[in-house]
């Protein structure tokens, strides 16, 4: 008898597990899948792997969680189990209940919707065997900590528009956050859009700085945590350093734990300094590059304690939008970005690489190394 899982979502949950499949379809192509002793974790990594995501359900999140036999690791195509999910708004009317089960005999991940007058949809999807896929980091020895409502940093990114690729957040320990749009080096400021926002440090349920700085991330999988986030009425943490180290953004709940781990734009002050804090890691053939990742993050803090803060009077209170509206928000945003990118290829900036000493194989060209700068662009 092979190993395996048989776990049970109902009510809302269903939903819940929806959003964090289409917030996880933001960073990577595949999914991995991996049921453990202590809950179901669904992760994923893009493919310069300078964005990384992980949603830890405890056995509380379901209505029942039964795992047997050893441990299993599968990637499923990220697209397949998207279509699972697709219409949010019609999980949350029509499903009853959802079955998710997977035994390695069968070679099949396996997912029923049951549905409202005995209908009963069910998912054969494909899987492939692999490593487990874990990143190692410790946001709680960031120096700088950001905790704010979910509501509060949605309103302040609705400012964007979605074609917008990255954000820069710049944090004072005076008292004052600011957003703005990123514009190239060599883009003429007169012919660009700039759109810039403050927060003060009252609108924030944990304001937290040692050291005045700026990171520059990719706002698009943020989004995607930010849709999650809001949806769950949990706030986000906003865990960071300096140009060029990783950012974490998490949510946490008793039913879950939610990272995401993005990489900022380098500056090249910081040039040196990733390179002093170089890794080798062994290569892999596989065709993830080794699914047993490591990176490096150098901080140092502890989350204060959390009240509720007073409304925010940056923005005024705006309705939640329509499942209609939400749901074509959701799919219209995909559609522009799957138009723009190209599958596999790198980021043109000079984003660190969370992998340090992973290595990219590029068609026609000869093994990249993914560290501190990308490109001279």
């Amino acid at each position: 008898m092979g190993a395996g899982v048989k776990c049970v979502i109902t009510g809302s949950n269903i939903k819940a597990l929806g959003r964090a499949i289409h917030s996880l379809s933001r960073i990577g192509e595949e999914l991995y899948f991996e049921p453990l002793d202590d809950g179901l974790c669904l992760r994923s990594v893009n493919s310069s792997r300078s964005a990384y995501a992980c949603f830890n359900f405890t056995p509380l999140f379901f209505h029942s969680f039964e795992v047997s036999g050893g441990s299993c690791q599968c990637k499923i195509y990220m697209k397949s189990v998207v279509s699972v999910f697709r219409s949010l708004p019609s999980l949350e009317k029509t499903v009853e209940k959802c079955l998710i089960s997977l035994n390695t005999n069968s070679s099949r991940l396996v997912i029923q919707l049951f549905c409202k007058y005995g209908v009963t949809k069910t998912h054969n999807l494909s899987y492939q065997d692999c490593e487990s896929l874990q990143a190692v980091y410790n946001p709680n020895t960031c120096p700088n900590v950001l905790r704010a409502p979910a509501r509060l940093l949605s309103d302040a990114v609705v400012h964007f528009p979605l074609t917008l690729a990255e954000v820069t957040l710049m944090a004072s320990p005076c008292g004052k956050v600011t957003l703005k749009n990123y514009v190239e080096d060599e883009v003429d400021p007169s012919k660009a859009m700039l759109t810039e926002l403050s927060l003060s440090r009252e609108e924030f349920l944990v304001y937290q700085l040692k050291k005045q700085s700026q990171i520059t991330f990719c706002l698009r999988e943020f989004r995607g945590l930010l849709g999650f986030a809001e949806s769950s009425g949990l706030p986000i943490s906003i865990h960071f350093d300096s140009a060029g180290c990783p950012a974490v953004f998490s949510v946490d709940d008793t039913v879950l734990e939610v990272h995401f781990v993005l990489a900022t734009l380098s500056d090249t002050d910081h040039a040196s300094q990733s390179q002093s804090q170089r890794v080798a890691l062994p290569q892999s053939d596989d065709d993830f590059l080794g699914d047993d990742l490591d990176y490096m993050i150098a901080m140092e803090t502890t989350l204060a304690g959390t009240s509720s803060p007073p409304p925010s009077p940056t923005f005024n209170s705006r309705p939640p939008p329509s499942p209609i509206q939400e749901e074509q928000a959701i799919y219209s945003e995909c559609e522009d970005e799957a138009e723009r990118e190209v599958p596999g290829t790198p980021p043109n900036k000079k984003f660190r690489s969370l992998f340090f000493g992973s290595v990219i194989q590029s068609s026609g060209q000869a093994a990249q190394e993914v560290l501190a700068e990308d490109s001279d662009g």
